[in-house]
């Protein structure tokens, strides 16, 4: 059988997979990172010789494989088939996200959760916050998802809180650009008494982190972040969907603001 030529992991990554789950469902089902996952599939797309989901679907339920020959050619279709999956993936998630905000109807909240978690799969990052940006008195953590508790509660006992220039949220805050750090640990910020930077190395237990300025055209009016646990820098195409979601983030906030007026004006008493 073709399914012999997997080891279990690989055969229970490829079941999984087979029927609907996400890189990030499985990884959180198996306790190892999204990218093993995929690292998984194309190994698995390569001994079964398949270039589809439909085709493993088929194999798994007892198809027979189409022959093909075991060259290097094989290797690349099936990564090929693979980007291809994740490219129609994120152009359905980013639609489900313009879904969700368009019939938001002001409800921030569910909507920033939704934009987080759809982040956090497509990006392979392990938690996120939405910082609010409040001016001279610094950041909130308005909205977070899967961080770790301990971290959370840092936040949270912080209120409103300014970090230092060093930081990459001040570096963020002051260029309007994406900051992306390969390792929290390595920067010198990490050797000094920074607070923020501690909470999110020790707290946070973070290795690579990137923090994207959410802009309503000039103006800084938070930052979207996220975090990888194990030392595994985010990349440019990363880098270009966080900034998809930080900007979707953006236009749920104003709509939910515009909505809030709205209903403000119309509670208002008319004047005769």
């Amino acid at each position: 059988m073709s399914e012999d030529r997997l080891s279990p992991r690989e055969l229970e990554i490829a079941h999984a997979y087979a029927r609907g789950d996400n890189y990030h469902r499985i990884a959180e089902q198996l306790f190892i990172a999204p990218s093993t996952v995929r690292t998984h599939l194309a190994t698995i797309y390569r001994k079964l010789e398949v270039s589809s989901k439909l085709e493993l679907h088929k194999i798994l339920e007892g198809g027979k494989p189409q022959r093909k020959s075991q060259t290097d050619q094989t290797a690349i279709i099936s990564e090929l088939a693979l980007n291809l999956e994740e490219a129609i993936s994120r152009e359905r998630t980013l639609s489900e996200v313009l879904r969700i905000i368009s019939g938001s109807e002001g409800r921030i909240a569910e909507v920033i959760e939704s934009v987080l978690g759809y982040a956090l799969e497509l990006c392979d990052a392990e938690f996120g916050l939405l910082l609010e940006y409040k001016g001279k008195s610094g950041f909130s953590a308005s909205y977070t998802k899967g961080i770790p508790p301990v971290f959370h509660q840092w936040w949270v006992e912080q209120g409103d809180y300014k970090p230092s220039p060093q930081t990459a949220i001040g570096r963020m805050a002051a260029s309007h650009d994406i900051v992306n750090i390969i390792d929290v640990c390595a920067e010198e910020i990490y050797r000094t008494d920074d607070p923020l930077r501690y909470a999110t190395a020790t707290l946070g237990g973070a290795r690579s982190f990137a923090a994207i300025p959410m802009l309503a055209g000039k103006r800084l009016i938070g930052a979207f972040t996220i975090y990888r646990q194990q030392l595994r820098p985010f990349d440019k195409k990363t880098m270009q969907l966080a900034q998809i979601f930080a900007d979707q983030s953006v236009i749920a906030i104003e709509n939910a603001r515009m909505v809030s007026e709205l209903r403000s004006e119309a509670r208002q008493p008319t004047l005769k």
